[in-house]
């Protein structure tokens, strides 16, 4: 798979170039006026080696601290020294502010020697490891499922909720699919990574990385003839030190197997990252979040332990040779492995029984004559079940009425009705029935006695 994969990706960039070779002919049709931009300089030579200079061996001090937290406290208290040692009150403002990028770039060009030079990343690891990973189900007992999946300071919540195939959401787009029955939301709060700010609903980083983690678990989902539910889960980010969405793709695994839905198979995420140094280069496995920024590649990979169902790549070289991206998924794998291995010590599978507070929902099949009398006159009859049983009815043309309850009593109680219905008992000669009036003629009255049975009480045998 790992190698189909990567040949799939070198075999696309043929294709890629005869989209960009049109895109270029396209261009030369036409004439646009040169505008000359002004150019814009971050620092000078002479200011990054001042201040270089001045860093010295103290960037050690920093970029050795393995806590995220204490590492950025670190670097602002030496970004603070080296401004108050090259920053005077002679200083322009368009210098001072050289000095502080320069900075910046020297901080950022001596994490990454550090990784390519020694092997050893921001937080200590070596390439290829894995931070402490930890999971756990049923946190939270009132909801369908939940499962949270922690990945060192990373930590997501997420929560399935079931409910009928109807309340699947509407999509009003030019795509071909009018609806879908799974759907994901993530949300990153501003205090997942220690920070105050407004949340007035999802932002592109959200939305972006929620569709990546649906994208992820949906080859996974079973189909509505063998699990008739329709889905919602929601990601919460409770901290965040990297690769986010990824967590967000095994909380969603934990949270599905937790609810009882039979899931193909646990699906597990990590992201990958790169560092580029004069020929060669270094695979980062489960980067952090100040790697993702020092680095220059940000691959997320997700899938089960036989199949990738997912790929994101955000790179900042220009092209990647297929053996960095075979390497990169060969690492993938073994961490993916790591994580579902992780992820099975917290529960094996999906539970064999639905949680407590979850719908019942359960698909009889009916001949398809009979889907009136189900309804019955205006909706008569499929409101008196739905308000007698408690249960809710769902009825396609085919005949399948897909009955949901909020427990097993209603359940069966509305599928005996929809089946004395459909399937009504012959009266016997000689038995007693109540029933109930449903028309006075001057002849006599109509009585129901069964389901979709009404007989004849003769106006002599009244009374």
């Amino acid at each position: 798979m790992r190698r189909q994969v990567a040949r799939g990706l070198e075999e696309a960039k043929s294709y890629i170039s005869q989209l960009i070779d049109l895109q270029l002919e396209l261009a030369a049709n036409f004439n646009p006026p040169e505008v000359e931009w002004p150019l814009v300089t971050d620092y000078t030579p002479e200011v990054f080696d001042r201040v270089t200079g001045a860093i010295g061996d103290r960037a050690q001090d920093v970029i050795t601290v393995a806590d995220k937290k204490e590492r950025s406290d670190a670097q602002t208290a030496l970004g603070e020294a080296i401004e108050a040692e090259l920053i005077t009150e002679d200083t322009d403002a368009d210098e001072a502010g050289m000095v502080k990028k320069a900075f910046r770039s020297v901080m950022k060009q001596k994490m990454r020697q550090r990784v390519v030079s020694d092997g050893v990343r921001l937080d200590g690891r070596a390439a290829a490891d894995i931070r402490a990973l930890d999971a756990e189900v049923g946190v939270l007992d009132r909801t369908h499922g939940s499962g949270l999946f922690k990945r060192g300071d990373t930590q997501v919540l997420n929560v399935t909720t079931l409910g009928m195939l109807r309340m699947e959401q509407m999509l009003d787009t030019i795509a071909l699919e009018e609806s879908k029955r799974y759907m994901h939301h993530y949300n990153f709060p501003p205090y997942s990574t220690g920070e105050t700010g407004f949340m007035r609903g999802p932002k592109r980083r959200e939305i972006g990385h929620g569709a990546l983690a649906e994208k992820a678990l949906l080859p996974a989902i079973p189909t509505a003839d063998d699990f008739p539910y329709a889905f919602r889960l929601v990601s919460e980010v409770l901290a965040s030190n990297g690769s986010s969405s990824m967590a967000s793709v095994c909380g969603s695994s934990l949270s599905l197997m937790d609810a009882g839905v039979p899931i193909v198979a646990p699906v597990a995420g990590i992201a990958m990252g790169l560092i580029a140094h004069d020929d060669g280069f270094v695979t980062l496995t489960d980067i952090l979040g100040a790697e993702d920024a020092l680095g220059d590649m940000d691959f997320k990979v997700a899938g089960t332990a036989n199949v990738i169902t997912a790929l994101q790549l955000d790179t900042k070289i220009e092209g990647l040779p297929e053996e960095v991206l075979t390497g990169a998924l060969n690492q993938a794998k073994d961490a993916r492995l790591k994580v579902l291995a992780a992820m099975n010590e917290a529960i094996e599978g999906p539970r064999e029984e639905l949680r407590p507070f979850t719908p019942r929902i359960e698909a009889v099949q009916i001949p398809r004559d009979k889907i009136g009398e189900i309804i019955g006159p205006k909706g008569k009859m499929i409101r008196e079940i739905e308000e007698e049983t408690g249960a809710t009815l769902d009825i396609d043309d085919d005949g399948t009425i897909r009955v949901g309850a909020a427990d097993q009593e209603s359940m069966e109680a509305a599928k005996d009705k929809v089946m004395m219905i459909a399937f009504p008992p012959e009266a016997e000669l000689g038995k007693e029935y109540e029933g109930e009036v449903v028309n006075i003629t001057k002849f006599g009255a109509f009585v129901n006695i069964l389901p979709g049975r009404d007989g004849l009480l003769h106006i002599s045998k009244i009374g």
